[in-house]
């Protein structure tokens, strides 16, 4: 038997993806001349996500801790990674 067949993981959960994404929903309220398609958007993401130490959470008490701001530096660092991504896909867009 899979180990996926005997324990629920759905509640693993990696914080550091909702804070890339609500983080480059901000910046790309103010970005200049970005291409905002799907491609685009999601090659940003996964950049960012690739950029980043993951924070892995199973807990409410773990979502909460995040969610407060838990290590500002961290947070930092999620905000550079999102500015980096968008330099990076606005120069090198996945399409014509």
């Amino acid at each position: 038997m899979s180990i996926m067949d005997n324990y629920d993981f759905d509640s693993l959960v990696n914080e550091a993806e909702r804070m890339v994404l609500l983080e480059l929903e901000a910046q790309l309220k103010t970005a200049v001349e970005v291409c905002t398609c799907q491609d685009c958007v999601l090659d940003m993401a996964a950049f960012a996500l690739n950029n980043v130490k993951p924070a892995y959470r199973v807990s409410l008490l773990g979502s909460v801790y995040a969610r407060s701001g838990g290590n500002p530096q961290y947070a930092q660092g999620i905000t550079r990674a999102v500015r980096e991504a968008i330099a990076k896909v606005k120069a090198n867009p996945s399409h014509d």
